[in-house]
């Protein structure tokens, strides 16, 4: 499936979640979504973007490392169906709106859960940023290069 695809999946999954054990599943699902991106980027994505793309693969498997693995069947873990990456650019916008909304559900999650949770959820929080600060990098190297580019 196409990465654009399974990000809007996965917002209006995010978006559609309640409960703190639904909620942590979905954050943890785009946190495995963004580092397949990242890792699809890495490898086969334009070279200017390929040392933040392992950037972003690093930090958003720490965010899927500080939470709690959901129990998910092997058919419900969308980062697995990912098989397309059409336009970078495009991707990466759809990619750092999800990762904003997971830092605001996670502090609104935060405020009502025991320690350990808390803890969890300002570890993944972080996580995010971080990683949204990569796929802001990342659309500024690409916009660079196309301002770099000659006009046809």
């Amino acid at each position: 499936m196409e990465a654009v695809r399974l990000i809007r999946a996965s917002r209006r999954a995010l978006a559609g979640s309640v409960g703190e054990a639904e909620i942590l599943t979905e954050v943890w699902q785009a946190h495995t979504l963004a580092q397949a991106i990242g890792s699809r980027l890495a490898v086969s994505g334009p070279p200017e973007l390929r040392g933040e793309a392992l950037g972003l693969t690093e930090l958003a498997g720490r965010g899927c490392g500080v939470l709690d693995t959901p129990d998910l069947d092997e058919g419900d873990l969308r980062a697995a169906h990912l098989t397309e990456l059409d336009d970078a650019r495009e991707t990466l916008l759809c990619l750092g709106g999800l990762l904003g909304e997971v830092g605001i559900v996670l502090v609104g999650l935060a405020g009502g859960v025991d320690e350990g949770t808390y803890w969890q959820c300002i570890e993944s929080i972080d996580a995010a940023d971080e990683s949204r600060d990569r796929v802001l990098e990342m659309l500024r190297r690409l916009a660079a290069r196309e301002e770099a580019l000659p006009e046809r």
